[in-house]
């Protein structure tokens, strides 16, 4: 039996999920772009800081997001600056944390998208007289639109079940910070098993169906193909 914590940290997880996938499409999109077509020597390096969090700890990645953001911290003075406070312990906080801790589950499938398409279609509409801006959005967007499935599923999917780096940038505060992931750790502190099976069961069925979502999306482009 779901109690009124359980629905709002899904609530809070949902919210937090959708509001941060959105903003790594925005943010991963020209990053990925970037990086599928660059032969910089900074390509390294940045795809690089981009990986980070597949390997970092996440209380590691969050610890240093928690000093940044704080009251000494770069972002921290100036987020004081533009009279918004600082983010640590708030849900704003949670998604800057979250952004930074999923980008690699969006920026990856997107760069491998994009690096798919070659330079061939590129190239046949450059002589159609297709402009920067049109060929990105009438031939890349529509090419790399399996890569766009994969990385939507994948951001959303990855920072719902996100807890190392939510709880150390947002600690545990009710209806502001505590997500599922934190909430299931709430129950099985307080000894309270049954209500971290029914939670942790809802989170293992999202995720079964998350990936079957996953691997159906990717077999359709492969029949397509």
């Amino acid at each position: 039996m779901l109690t009124e914590a359980d629905l709002a940290a899904i609530w809070l997880t949902l919210k937090l999920a959708t509001t941060v996938t959105a903003l790594l499409l925005v943010i991963g999109t020209p990053i990925a772009w970037w990086l599928a077509r660059t032969r910089s020597w900074l390509k390294a390096p940045v795809g690089a800081i981009v990986a980070l969090p597949l390997v970092l700890p996440p209380t590691v990645l969050g610890f240093y997001l928690l000093i940044a953001m704080g009251p000494n911290g770069f972002i921290g003075e100036f987020t004081q600056q533009l009279g918004l406070g600082t983010l640590p312990f708030t849900f704003s906080g949670l998604v800057v944390g979250s952004v930074f801790y999923s980008l690699p589950f969006v920026v990856q499938p997107l760069q491998n998208a994009m690096q798919a398409i070659g330079e061939r279609p590129m190239e046949v509409a450059a002589t159609l007289r297709a402009g920067p801006w049109d060929r990105f959005f009438t031939v890349v967007l529509p090419l790399a639109r399996p890569g766009f499935i994969t990385a939507t599923i994948l951001g959303f999917a990855h920072t719902m079940g996100e807890f190392g780096v939510v709880l150390m940038i947002g600690g545990n505060i009710p209806d502001q910070t505590r997500v599922v992931s934190v909430q299931i750790y709430d129950h099985v502190e307080a000894l309270e098993y049954a209500q971290a099976h029914t939670l942790a069961g809802i989170m293992v069925i999202f995720s079964f169906a998350v990936l079957l979502a996953l691997y159906g999306s990717q077999r359709k482009t492969s029949l397509w193909s």
